[in-house]
């Protein structure tokens, strides 16, 4: 497949042979947005219904529907993803103080969920090749104060499950995926959403699936249904009992609408991206020191992100020096994770468990730009993005 099958995320042709006029400007996500007058029949029946939030019919068959989608018994959906990690880490009443093990390479909110729920978070290292939680490092970081490990699958890179079940199995601990990155992927023929004891998507407007705002908690246990509920809408049972402390963390109607609609056309984009990663490959994969993300063989991807390292080492190319000549090209790539978690005010100098006299995540975060990646992206755009790396 080449870019010339792409479309935007409104349905519109694409001009792949527009000129400078049509390249501009360009993000590195665009949100996958449904048909308005489809939107408009959903407004029409909240309207009518004046059912807007409270766990209305929309929100309801959402959660059947993802449910069966990423074939787990237990997904329930939420305002945002980071209200679902703290609910996610809340659910297993982690010892107070314990220790969760987590990546450094990572979005603010996965660290920011530990310390929320009163639990330390322990940073360790990550892998080489894919940028996930190093299961070696993990191992190195447990201790009697371990409770939990909350991975995460980056860039919609899949941990390496089975060295972390098995840790976690020995252990006795918690293990947690972060997957707000790998919403419909697969590892070795099994639903991301299935492994482990819980995991937690993201329906930010950045993500391929999304309801503008929204998260997801998914689990293989029917019996957290109950629980999962009561955590995120304020430990109300019925309309005389509080059995127990919660937060509100509902997700309204016309989030559930769109993500409804969003769920007959998510993977038409995804199908899209794969075609346009082909072509970054084609673009890109012969320039030295420019390593782009590989997907393995037992993973079924996201496509989330278009990862590339810049390994200044190898290469005369500058990762900063790149981002500000897209950038005047009004392309604009992001430099995920960059900073990284260790690098905030709230955890700042804490130290990076590893193997390595220097965590690799280190010098990873030196070394990443995430690019445009959605069917927005036009072979106009791939021409300039080319043509800003060889010159630089």
């Amino acid at each position: 497949m080449t870019a010339q099958g792409l479309i935007s995320a409104s349905g519109a042709d694409l001009d792949i042979h527009s000129g400078p006029a049509a390249v501009a400007p360009l993000y590195v996500s665009q949100p996958l947005l449904p048909d308005q007058t489809a939107l408009n029949s959903y407004i029409e029946k909240i309207w009518a219904s004046k059912y807007v939030t409270n766990h209305g019919p929309f929100s309801l068959e959402l959660e059947d529907r993802l449910a069966a989608l990423l074939h787990v018994p237990t997904a329930k959906l939420f305002n945002n993803a980071t209200i679902g990690l703290l609910v996610a880490l809340k659910l297993f009443e982690l010892p107070p103080g314990s220790e969760v093990i987590t990546t450094p390479m990572t979005f603010a909110a996965t660290a920011h969920s530990i310390a929320w729920n009163n639990l330390r978070p322990v940073f360790v290292d990550i892998k080489e090749d894919d940028l996930t939680i190093d299961p070696e490092a993990v191992e190195m970081a447990i201790s009697p104060r371990t409770s939990a490990i909350l991975a995460v699958h980056v860039y919609g890179c899949i941990c390496d499950h089975g060295a972390l079940q098995r840790l976690a199995h020995l252990h006795g601990l918690k293990l947690i995926y972060d997957a707000a990155h790998a919403f419909g992927a697969y590892w070795n023929g099994c639903p991301v959403a299935s492994l482990g004891h819980a995991s937690v998507f993201s329906f930010h407007a950045t993500k391929l699936f999304n309801t503008l705002e929204g998260g997801l908690v998914t689990t293989n246990r029917p019996e957290d249904r109950e629980r999962i509920y009561l955590l995120r809408n304020f430990g109300i049972k019925n309309e005389e009992e509080v059995v127990s402390v919660g937060i509100n963390g509902k997700m309204n109607e016309l989030q559930a609408a769109i993500g409804l609609l969003n769920l007959d056309i998510f993977e038409g984009e995804r199908e899209k991206r794969k075609g346009l990663r082909q072509r970054y490959r084609q673009v890109l994969g012969g320039l030295d020191g420019v390593l782009l993300q590989e997907v393995a063989e037992h993973i079924t991807q996201s496509e989330q992100y278009l990862l590339v390292r810049i390994d200044q080492e190898k290469s005369r190319l500058n990762r900063d020096e790149i981002k500000k000549k897209l950038a005047e090209k009004q392309i604009f790539a992001r430099k995920y994770f960059y900073p990284i978690c260790t690098d905030y005010e709230p955890f700042r100098n804490m130290p990076i468990i590893s193997k390595r006299a220097r965590p690799y995540a280190q010098v990873a975060k030196h070394q990443v730009l995430c690019l445009p990646f959605h069917s927005g992206v036009t072979e106009a755009h791939l021409d300039l993005i080319a043509a800003v790396f060889q010159a630089c």
